[in-house]
């Protein structure tokens, strides 16, 4: 028999029917109880208390190692970065800090200037962008392997033609790449 206060969320008890399973939330009248042959069921607390018992030591099978906080912080940096959620940090090159882009049209009217920064932006939002396109092409399963190829060109020309904004980046590593590979 189970004591009021060995009914904590976590704790391990056995039922005669439903075999073990585990307390997975409590409230002033009852628990939740999340047993491996009978699912999720909520028990009063008298039930509980009357016709569970409370295992000490969990059977090995449920016994898991606890991850750290490092070690989800990993798992979940991981995954958001595979699915693209997190954004790379891509560095403006020093020399166009705090500049502008000045766009003067050749009909004599107004000027347009714009911040670099919000420029160089917007070009980073292209290359990420055309880098999920890659993605969807290369794991898309009713293309054909002809198809992709041909997409992939396709964007490999348009990083080609990105090439002339290579200058605002400052890491080389970040540069848009063509077909010959190089700047």
């Amino acid at each position: 028999m189970i004591t009021e206060e060995e009914l904590i969320v976590g704790a391990c008890v056995k039922h005669p029917v439903y075999g073990t399973g585990f307390v997975s939330a409590e409230n002033l009248t009852g628990c939740d109880i999340i047993f491996e042959r009978g699912g999720k069921i909520s028990f009063s607390k008298r039930t509980i208390l009357e016709d569970l018992e409370l295992l000490q030591e969990p059977p090995e099978k449920y016994r898991k190692p606890r991850l750290t906080l490092e070690e989800v912080t990993d798992v979940l940096r991981s995954l958001l970065e595979q699915s693209d959620a997190i954004e790379e940090k891509v560095m403006l090159g020093d020399r166009w800090d705090k500049g502008k882009l000045v766009l003067v049209p050749g009909n004599g009217s107004q000027s347009k200037e714009i911040p670099i920064e919000t420029f160089f932006h917007k070009i980073v939002m292209v290359r990420d962008r055309l880098r999920v396109l890659e993605q969807n092409i290369n794991s898309n399963k009713n293309l054909t392997d002809e198809q992709k190829v041909d997409l992939q060109q396709y964007i490999t020309r348009i990083y080609g033609s990105l090439t002339s904004f290579n200058i605002l980046f400052k890491v080389k590593e970040d540069y848009f790449v063509g077909t010959g590979g190089g700047e």
